[in-house]
């Protein structure tokens, strides 16, 4: 049917989940928009959305209101004015959300490949909580596209499972690596450093990632089980620097939970059964990444104090991005043998002020307790946190903090901490 009939299914006070990232299902989220005159008090979860979330609008605001796991650009408007709000999660908690019933689901909205001559449908490049959500959820509508890989792992679902498939050809929204300055570089070369041979990976997307990626083209038999799959894992999987070897789960096996980037990497990961894609609530599940060998969690953040104190989702009291599974993999690699567990951020941001301060912003939130930090780099280097007490680690913070703020951080670890 058009994707007019089938969000027809969607009533007032129910609650949606909306597939993310590249997944998103724009053509289903624009076709419910332009229902909004007929419904009330629509719930919509999801994690991040790419596009520009046309119902999070201020004119939509009585007939929808966004209950977001992840808070993108295209959100953070709508929750710093309140029409819209920020739940803070462990990425491998969401679908226990759905299938425990604490966030029951009225309908999904999932984003798919078309079927196979068993009918199968493939979730392509978002499993994630799209698993768990079409799994819970009383209706389930989907949009056919044949631009969507077939990825393989826990992504397959019967077309017996849907309420109303929509046929759609559209391209997937595309993510360009972003541009590396020396920045990024330094601390990409410093983190590769700490990277052994026959390590198992996590770590983003973004400048800092990749630039990791590219310093470790001299390493070997490194294996991959991340939340997200992006274009920089590539050239390291096609040049055998990771080839899976040493994994304990999932041997020989890449794993991830989704797949962000260019259409490169979805055409790398269709169809490709050296890729497993899998349930958030595995590839997150703590007790799953402690079993990989020498596991390398690698997670940025917004702020660090020199407690240790790690501020990842929120600019203060502005909510900015979501907790998803830094502290799955925090933990996860720490209890890893020979595992690391490393925060990175630049030492300073774009208005020329310190991320590595005296004391949180007010109203700032802790995504990763000063507990469990091990590692944290900046292009300045690499401060080693485990076993050391307050004085030492606002010491070692501060080492690898913007020279020209550290005068004003040792006052305050003098005042606090002693010399």
């Amino acid at each position: 049917m058009t994707a007019d009939e089938a969000v027809k299914l969607v009533r007032s006070h129910t609650r949606v989940f909306v597939h993310g990232g590249a997944a998103t299902p724009s053509v289903l989220l624009d076709a419910l928009v332009r229902r909004a005159g007929e419904l009330e008090q629509v719930e919509t979860v999801h994690l991040h959305l790419e596009g520009d979330a046309p119902h999070v609008r201020p004119e939509f605001a009585k007939s929808f209101r966004a209950n977001a796991f992840f808070c993108g650009a295209n959100l953070r408007a709508a929750v710093a004015e309140r029409r819209a709000d920020y739940l803070p999660v462990f990425l491998s908690e969401i679908p226990l959300l759905f299938r425990n019933g604490v966030l029951p689901l009225d309908v999904a909205l999932l984003h798919v490949s078309p079927p196979d001559e068993h009918g199968f449908v493939s979730l392509g490049t978002s499993v994630d909580t799209a698993l768990a959500a079409a799994e819970s959820a009383t209706t389930v509508i989907a949009q056919v596209n044949p631009r969507m890989p077939r990825t393989l792992g826990d992504s397959s679902l019967h077309v017996s499972r849907f309420a109303a498939l929509v046929p759609v050809d559209v391209p997937l929204p595309e993510h360009v690596p972003a541009a590396m300055g020396p920045v990024e570089r330094a601390i990409g070369q410093a983190i590769a450093d700490l990277v052994e041979d026959g390590a198992t990976l996590q770590m983003g997307i973004g400048a800092i990632p990749d630039a990791v990626l590219l310093s470790l083209t001299g390493h070997r038999g490194l294996g991959v089980h991340t939340e997200m799959f992006s274009d920089g894992l590539m050239p390291l999987i096609e040049s055998g620097v990771v080839t899976n070897e040493h994994k304990r789960r999932q041997k020989d096996k890449t794993v991830a939970s989704f797949v962000i980037g260019t259409r490169r990497v979805f055409d790398f990961v269709d169809d490709n059964p050296a890729v497993e894609m899998r349930d958030c609530s595995y590839v997150n599940d703590t007790s799953i990444i402690r079993q990989q060998p020498k596991m390398t969690a690698i997670n940025s953040a917004i702020e660090v104090d020199i407690t240790g104190q790690v501020v990842a989702d929120s600019i203060g009291e502005r909510i900015y991005s979501g907790v998803g599974g830094q502290m799955d993999f925090i933990r996860g690699a720490t209890l890893s043998p020979g595992g690391k567990a490393i925060i990175t951020l630049p030492a300073m941001t774009s208005r020329g002020e310190s991320r590595i301060v005296a004391r949180l912003k007010p109203g700032a939130g802790v995504v990763t307790t000063r507990a469990h930090v091990h590692y944290v780099v900046t292009e300045h280097g690499v401060a080693d946190l485990y076993g050391k007490n307050l004085r030492q680690r606002a010491k070692a913070l501060i080492a690898i903090a913007a020279p020209a703020m550290r005068e004003s951080l040792e006052r305050e670890q003098h005042r606090r901490f002693g010399r």
